[in-house]
Parts: structure tokens; sequence; C-alpha cells
């Protein structure tokens, strides 16, 4: 079912003050604390970094295949085997939220502009099935 123009807005403006809530949460953190985990399969503060600058670039590359291309098949990750991969304490932080925060910046203008046709556009995520923009997984 399609999102109505202001759940749209609402949902756009949510998404572009959503990145403030990362770096205020990241903020005075311990060097301990960014390996701490609260149970034995969970992230590390580190790993949820990583994961959200990696989970942003791939999301706004999945929204513009969904717009410019013709029923689209967009091929999920494990993101538990990206996190033991890509991961590594030597990996800087700053860098991926600067690409979460790059990601976000550049996807907002391109929300903002898309027509009712384009937001009904479809893709087929490998891990959920046929999505529109309006859907959520």
């Amino acid at each position: 079912m399609a999102l109505s123009p202001d759940e749209r807005t609402r949902l756009i403006e949510s998404y572009a003050a959503g990145y403030g809530d990362v770096p205020a949460a990241l903020e005075g953190i311990a060097a301990e604390e960014w390996e701490a985990r609260e149970g034995p399969d969970e992230w590390c503060p580190r790993e949820i970094a990583h994961h959200l600058g990696d989970s942003e670039m791939d999301g706004a590359g999945r929204i513009k295949m969904i717009v410019a291309e013709v029923r689209p098949v967009l091929v999920g990750w494990d993101q538990n085997r990206w996190i033991a991969v890509l991961c590594s304490k030597e990996r800087p932080i700053e860098l991926s939220l600067a690409t979460l925060k790059a990601a976000r910046e550049a996807t907002l203008p391109l929300l903002r502009l898309l027509t009712d046709a384009q937001w009904l556009c479809a893709g087929t995520p490998t891990e959920f099935g046929r999505m529109t923009a309006d859907d959520r997984p």
C-alpha cells in the first residue's frame, strides 16, 4: 500500500535527522567500551559503527537501483560475515561514520525529488522478495 505524501515527508525528515543520533550515542565512549558486548552473539560498538556505514552505503545503492533500473535484483549480504571479515580493530571508525553521513546526505535530495510513480518502482532483494520504495522489510 502506497504511503501518503505526508507519511513519506515525515519518514524522510526522520531519516535526515537520524545521523545525528549516531555520534551522540558514541560521544564519550571509553576505549574499552568499543569492544564491549552485551552477550556472546552481540556486536560491540565498533562493529555497529562499521555496520552502519556499510549498510547505509548499500541502502543508498539499492534505492538508486530500484528507481533507475527495470525490475532490479538486489543481492543481499550476510551482515555477520561482513562484521567478521571487514570490521577489524584497525579499520578507522571515523571513516565508517563519515561514509554513513555522506551516503545519507547524498540520498536525501533523491528521496525528496522522487515522483509518486518512482516511489512505486520495485526491485527484488534476494532476502525479502519484491519491494517498492514505500515498503519496509
